[in-house]
């Protein structure tokens, strides 16, 4: 018992001083494994910034007799596109055709699959950062461990993925906002169903932006896939250690860089 606190006492001491020996190297970021999470990271910024950053409205006109003009009710929406907490109001809080406009709202909740994908893109910006720190400032104690290496292949496994069902999860939603912001809320609202009064469409915000955020959804999880290979390459699976080369043959184990 006393030898194996020993030997994990021993082992912390010698990653504490490897740790504390930083040294700045910028040769990874000039090879794929170092230049590819640079990407990744600045990708990770532009997903989650075109989609957290989003705000919008949609307009419709109102017609109702005796008047001869169309008042304009608008609907304020964004992330994280809880719909149905978007009401609508008028110019001036007029209630426009005798409608209480405050009381009626879009439809759905998006909000689960746009956090999701933001806030993964977040934990993926945080990361890279660390990932980054550790390839040009601690270049050597990656090479050398077998452990840091592989735990990077597994976490670049489980990113892409994650991109691919995050991604696709708010491209599903996307298409359904802009279902619930277009021409059809004219035929949900019940107002525009009393006798007498017209609802025309009027216009609703572009979501250019939110296009860009899918995009780059896509892009990361392409990113990433690629970036598996280089570090797939970096562990002992496609680089095996010193001691797993029988002496006898004279075997040299292939180097390990980055």
């Amino acid at each position: 018992m006393a030898s194996n606190v020993y030997l994990v006492r021993q082992r912390i001491s010698r990653l504490g001083q490897r740790m504390s020996a930083f040294q700045l190297n910028l040769n990874p970021l000039k090879e794929p494994l170092g230049f590819i999470k640079v990407l990744e990271w600045i990708a990770s910024i532009f997903a989650f910034a075109t989609c957290g950053g989003f705000k919008g409205k949609t307009e419709i006109l109102v017609h109702c007799p005796p008047a001869n003009d169309n008042k304009t009710i608008i609907a304020t929406f964004g992330y994280p596109f809880r719909l149905n907490q978007a009401s609508f109001e008028s110019p001036l809080h007029v209630n426009a055709c005798e409608v209480f406009w405050k009381d009626h709202v879009l439809i759905g909740d998006y909000s689960s699959s746009a956090q999701f994908y933001v806030t993964f893109a977040v934990f993926v910006f945080l990361y890279c950062i660390a990932a980054l720190l550790l390839y040009v400032g601690y270049t050597n104690l990656y090479r050398d461990s077998r452990k840091l290496p592989m735990v990077d292949f597994v976490v670049t496994l489980v990113v892409t993925f994650l991109w691919l069902v995050s991604t696709s999860a708010w491209a599903k939603a996307l298409t359904d906002i802009k279902i619930a912001t277009g021409p059809s809320i004219v035929q949900e609202l019940m107002p525009c169903k009393k006798p007498g009064v017209t609802c025309y469409f009027g216009s609703v915000t572009s979501m250019g932006s939110l296009n860009v955020s899918v995009i780059f959804g896509f892009l990361n999880m392409i990113l990433w896939g690629g970036n598996a290979w280089f570090v797939y390459k970096e562990t002992s699976l496609h680089s095996p250690s010193n001691t797993s080369v029988p002496h006898s043959q004279g075997g040299i184990p292939p180097p390990a860089g980055m």
